[in-house]
């Protein structure tokens, strides 16, 4: 048992989801029994009104149903409750309980029950007032030196003060350069109003000032405040204290001066009558309440001061004397006497915990058992530590990530691709110009094996594709249950997607506030952003693959695309993307090769792609193990750098129209600053066709801006192609290198790099930079290359020459034998044998050109070179020709 918790002597919860703050809470005498026992009195800002008086047969007993004396719902929310001499004619006390809009007074009065049900409380409204402001908080005392009775000031939300002598209004005060109400309170010795205002200032106001001051209601009337004889509003004392106040409270303890407590939100002042500070405590946590309650030792107060650390803490002016451990965080605290046990610690919070506690501890009746001695068994405990061992062992052998019980994972998230595409369309605002935009549904399910807390799916298709809803929020998942949602994905830009594919995330908690992520991924049909068409004879761009085994007809891997009707003799068939252009598939009826061509270099990616998955897929069935694709044609480098130009021309267009646009804006805004001044002026001068200037500049701001959103989406649009053409080059690469998953994945890396193109961090210099590791490190020819070093720091470059010349002789070195590999001897290995339909060239002629003019080829335009080795393939006209009578 801790000595430094705060024992519970009696505790209850208030009601369900109530809000409470602090002038909700107050202790005193209420029913006048004149025992000395106080009670507990607490008001919510659902409207509800209690009235508590404790007494546990033992410390930390269950509530007992008489300690309620009373539960009133007032039905307005209770801002503030106090007790004090508020009713005429009677020095009794009396509720003052504070609403957004009026203020009521109440008698609390209780009648000797005669069966065991006890006592009956009951509370009587004496008089009430309705308020024209919105109240904000309260403060009472004997205002003017009045004798036996208590007079009520309420500050409004807006900086007026309203005074109340008990049953009648008195008269209200606006106070000056007022912002946000602050707490405030009565200093019966000064006779004057304290608060913090706006500006981090406290504040005294004296009474008397107030009384003789102007009127509210006459603040605003020009012709009453000339004729009022009342005087300004004057401040007695003022003391920036550079911090907002939590509270304020005035409290004398001898017949000395009293002093006036206000906790900041990082120190703890205490001033004197006139303003001066007596002392201060810079505070090393946040509070969140206090009170001064006693003086223990003449010149001393001691005060409990709160914080958001469940933490009390006791001080003597500024030397903390004791700390204690609460059970939630309070927003009041109050000092209370029940029965016989006097200085009991009443704290209420924001929820509706109220507790009564008590410092100290209690004595402990726990006592350990008693160990029973025996001798040690050194056999049983070796045996004991060679079985742990083992078990550590074993547990040290697997190299997962995740332990053991993480192998099945808590949460799995499936997704189901519907084979057919919507009756109905559900694409929205799709900008694709065809008429009819199809979609495809997805159904995806998150089964849990135990209570996922707040889960969240995220649903993400690269763009141009688009999902109905991308996010979903479900209630807590119990064990074994599953949620299943439904959504369709569909083509929303002009352009074609350069990947058909999408991901799906579930984050959630576990029971133990860990978060974790479960994800799955899920391919779409070609289906969704093309449809058959007639197969095209002439094309400006044409690609071959070959197999190893004969042409398979088209009507059994592409059943979606041929109508049955067409037999085994379709070797032709044609694919119209929604956004117009046309790819076309053709196989050769005596070789084993396909021929893929379009207009358009990016259009070749998705039908190649889709063309090697469906032939591995049925060779996959059919139980061959030796399939493969080969492709021994030129890489176009050619088609592939100018879809590189016209992305980067985009990109220093973007440039051009943020600077343009960042210059028109400073003139228009200079020409804004001219003119106001010009309107501002006492004496009116002519504009000198600054109107005309301005008007004219706006049109240019506003063109410019429209200009920069088309750009905008043109580079988009270009970033997509060029991802697009990077596929399929990438692709290419790898079934001319036969290059293995591995080095496939180095191939993405390095020229897939970003999913998301931007100005700051473009695709030319991120690709750049990662060829040129490569080319320094597994691709370089020598030692020398490897000293190099490379720029830290990314740039936009001025032209796209280097990252070409780069791209150029990174197949270079792949066709000479390099080998891609992130170790670090991989610069070292020897050259593997070249394929047959690779030509090579001299590394000095290709290191001193920039680009490949004249030619598809990669290494073409070297006609020395391309005479001396005329093998099959090498030649692009040989190769065309051949092609076009195989097929």
């Amino acid at each position: 048992m801790s000595l430094f918790k705060a024992r519970d002597w009696w505790s209850t919860i208030l009601g369900e989801k109530e809000e409470f703050d602090q002038g909700c809470l107050c202790v005193a005498d209420i029913d006048n029994s004149g025992s000395g026992q106080d009670k507990v009195i607490v008001g919510s800002y659902n409207g509800y009104l209690r009235i508590f008086n404790p007494h546990p047969v033992k410390p930390g007993d269950e509530v007992q149903p008489e300690d309620l004396l009373l539960e009133v719902q007032l039905r307005e929310p209770i801002l503030q409750v106090e007790v004090g001499k508020f009713v005429s004619g009677t020095e009794g006390l009396h509720l003052a309980v504070l609403h957004c809009r009026k203020l009521c007074v109440y008698a609390v009065s209780g009648t000797q029950g005669n069966v065991e049900h006890g006592n009956q409380y009951q509370i009587k409204l004496m008089y009430e007032h309705n308020l024209q402001r919105t109240a904000c908080n309260m403060t009472y005392g004997p205002f003017g030196g009045v004798k036996g009775r208590d007079l009520i000031c309420i500050q409004s939300m807006d900086g007026m003060l309203m005074l109340f002598e008990q049953e009648s209004y008195a008269f209200g005060r606006f106070l000056p350069g007022f912002l946000l109400p602050g707490p405030l309170a009565y200093s019966s010795r000064t006779d004057s109003f304290i608060t913090v205002s706006s500006c981090q200032q406290v504040e005294s106001y004296k009474y008397q000032v107030l009384a003789f001051a102007t009127d509210a209601d006459e603040r605003h009337d020009t012709e009453q405040r000339k004729l009022s004889s009342g005087k300004k509003l004057v401040v007695d004392w003022v003391l920036n204290i550079g911090e907002q106040a939590l509270d304020i409270c005035v409290v004398s303890f001898n017949q000395g001066a009293s002093s006036v407590f206000v906790l900041g939100e990082r120190n703890f002042f205490c001033l004197k009558d006139n303003g001066q500070i007596r002392f201060m405590k810079k505070l090393d946590y946040s509070p969140s309440c206090f009170i001064p309650y006693c003086s223990v030792r003449e010149g001393t107060i001691n005060t409990l001061i709160a914080n958001h650390n469940k933490i009390l803490n006791v001080y003597q002016d500024i030397t903390l004397k004791w700390a204690s451990q609460l059970p939630c965080i309070p927003v009041s605290v109050k000092v209370a006497n029940f029965q016989d046990l006097k200085g009991v610690i009443v704290t209420l919070s924001d929820d509706g915990h109220l507790q009564c506690s008590y410092l100290g501890t209690d004595p402990s009746l726990f006592q350990a058992p008693k160990v029973d001695s025996r001798e040690i068994n050194y056999e049983e405990m070796n045996a004991e530590m060679k079985e742990l061992q083992k078990i550590i062992r074993e547990a040290t052998k697997t190299q997962d990530i995740l332990p053991e019980s993480e192998k099945q994972r808590d949460v799995t998230v499936t997704a189901e691709v519907s084979p057919d595409l919507d009756e109905e369309s559900q694409a929205i605002d799709s900008e694709v110009k065809a008429g009819a935009v199809p979609s495809l549904t997805v159904k995806i399910t998150i089964q849990s094996r135990v209570k996922a807390q707040k889960p969240c799916l995220a649903v993400c298709v690269q763009a141009p594709l688009a999902v109905t809803c991308d996010q979903f929020v479900f209630d807590d998942l119990e064990p074994d249950s599953s949620e299943t949602v439904v959504l369709s994905v569909f083509l929303k830009e002009n352009c074609s997607p350069p990947e058909l594919e999408g991901t799906c995330m579930v984050s959630y908690n576990i029971p133990t506030g860990i978060p974790r992520v479960s994800q799955c991924s899920f391919s779409l049909p070609l289906k969704l952003v093309c449809f058959p068409a007639q197969p095209s004879k002439a094309a400006n761009h044409k690609l071959t693959i070959d197999t190893n085994k004969p042409p398979i007809s088209f009507v059994t891997i592409f059943p979606d695309f041929v109508d049955p009707s067409e037999g085994d003799q379709a070797n032709a068939l044609g694919f119209q993307f929604l956004t117009g252009s046309k790819t076309t598939l053709l196989a050769s009826k005596t070789s084993q090769r396909y021929r893929i061509q379009s207009d358009h270099l990016e259009d070749l990616w998705l039908v190649t792609k889709e063309l090697i998955h469906r032939l591995q897929e049925h060779f996959k069935k059919q139980n061959c193990k030796d399939f493969a694709c080969t492709f021994s044609g030129s890489i176009p480098l050619q088609e592939y750098f100018e879809l590189i130009d016209r992305h980067f021309e985009l990109r220093l267009n973007a440039e051009k129209y943020q600077e343009l646009l960042s210059e028109r804006a400073v003139q228009f805004r200079a020409i804004e600053r001219r003119l106001l001044t010009r309107f501002k002026d006492k004496t009116p001068a002519p504009l000198q066709h600054l109107d005309t200037l301005l008007e004219g500049t706006f049109r240019e701001v506003i063109a410019l801006a429209d200009a920069a959103e088309e750009n905008q989406a043109n580079m988009f649009q270009a970033f997509a192609k060029l991802k697009s053409a990077t596929h399929l080059v990438i692709m290419l690469i790898s079934l001319w290198q036969k290059l293995s998953t591995d080095q496939v994945a180095i191939l993405e890396a390095t020229f897939l790099p970003l999913a998301e193109d931007t100005q700051e961090l473009g695709w030319e210099e991120t690709v750049d930079a990662a060829v040129s590791y490569l080319l320094r490190t597994c691709l370089s020819k020598s030692s020398k290359e490897q000293a190099l070093t490379l720029s830290s720091q990314l740039s936009m470059p001025k032209d796209t020459s280097r990252l070409k010349k780069n791209i150029t002789l990174f197949c270079d070195r792949l066709a000479k034998g390099g080998r891609l590999s992130l170790s670090t001897d991989s610069a070292t290995q020897p050259p593997a044998a070249m394929p047959g339909g690779c030509a090579t060239i001299p590394e000095s002629d290709l290191e001193e050109r920039t680009i490949i003019p004249g030619s598809t080829a990669v290494f073409a335009s070297h006609g020395q070179t391309t005479k001396q080795k005329s093998k099959p393939g090498l030649s692009e006209d040989a190769e065309e020709e051949t092609k076009s009578h195989e097929l």
